[in-house]
């Protein structure tokens, strides 16, 4: 009998159509689940050796570590591993490798973050809204160029939007100051402290990992900061701005818009004012679903299996407990 891999919360089907799980199917028997792993029956789990998560979909807790009495390795797609009980892992001697080499957010996330800064600035979606109704009112919008990107969090996603912003659309771009060492990077980008950054810039884009640091860190304070013309965007996590204080603020008119995919409860309240303003982009985290995306992940957790089953995984491939 092969052993079992279950594949968690592949909704859009898009993980079973990759071409890479034929090269282990003599190795393993493969099952996608598009439900909750709590409709699949006991005998599946109590029989899976290996689990492969989409990003956050499905916590990993002691709970379901001791369902899976069996399981060796947990194929973790993405960078984050904020959903994972790693001392329960610990504990049943669980492997868990990371799929944080993944590219083809970082095409996808910068993407949707100017999908936002432009839909935001030529009022795009007003202007659907309006033409949907019958309309034909007279927007007047602003461009990208010449106006300064605040970019907090220049990493992977964030300096590629800053290239984009710099190159593309002849914006000036600015980042974020968090230690003084950074002032020597040599990026071309100048870097300001966070109050200044908020205060000067017209667009404010968040690429900052969830930390103890960046927990609240847009706060009412540092919201009252920004221009009342500038705009909002988030495509990082939502947590690190307080939801509260920006409703206020859009409220007041003390900011022009704002763009978010990420949201501090998820889904968002069907109720949330933020649903209510014509100045907010809203979308359900989509930033990272894509398809080739998906595709990556797939091409990742098969070499990852593979060369598991090979006895030639890397260390570097893997999540410290």
């Amino acid at each position: 009998m092969k052993p079992l891999l279950l594949i968690l919360d592949d909704w859009e089907g898009l993980l079973q159509k990759a071409a890479c799980w034929n090269q282990l199917k003599d190795l393993v028997e493969i099952k996608f689940l598009k439900e909750s792993i709590e409709r699949t029956s006991d005998f599946e789990i109590e029989q899976a050796q290996f689990l492969m998560a989409v990003r956050e979909r499905t916590s990993l807790n002691e709970q379901l570590f001791k369902r899976m009495p069996k399981l060796k390795l947990v194929l973790q797609t993405g960078g984050h591993a904020y959903h994972i009980d790693r001392v329960a892992a610990k504990q049943q001697n669980i492997v868990i490798a990371s799929g944080r080499q993944v590219k083809a957010p970082l095409a996808s996330v910068p993407e949707l973050t100017f999908a936002f800064a432009l839909g935001l600035m030529h009022k795009v979606y007003q202007a659907q809204r309006l033409m949907q109704n019958g309309g034909w009112d007279l927007l007047t919008g602003r461009t990208l160029s010449n106006k300064r990107l605040g970019i907090l969090g220049l990493g992977r996603h964030g300096s590629r939007v800053a290239h984009i912003a710099s190159t593309a659309f002849n914006m000036e771009v600015v980042a974020w100051n968090r230690n003084e060492n950074t002032n020597g990077k040599n990026d071309g980008f100048k870097r300001l402290p966070l109050d200044e950054l908020l205060e000067t810039s017209d667009i404010v884009s968040i690429h900052l990992r969830l930390s103890e640091e960046s927990t609240g860190l847009i706060n009412k304070e540092r919201l009252a900061k920004m221009k009342p013309d500038a705009l909002l965007i988030n495509t990082s996590r939502g947590a690190i701005v307080d939801e509260n204080a920006l409703i206020e603020a859009l409220k007041n008119g003390r900011l022009a818009g704002a763009g978010l995919d990420v949201f501090s409860h998820e889904p968002l309240a069907v109720d949330s004012p933020l649903r209510m303003f014509d100045n907010v982009i809203l979308t359900p985290h989509i930033g990272w679903t894509a398809e080739e995306v998906f595709e990556e992940f797939a091409d990742i957790a098969c070499t990852q299996l593979m060369e598991y089953l090979n006895g030639n995984l890397e260390n570097t491939e893997l999540l410290k407990h």
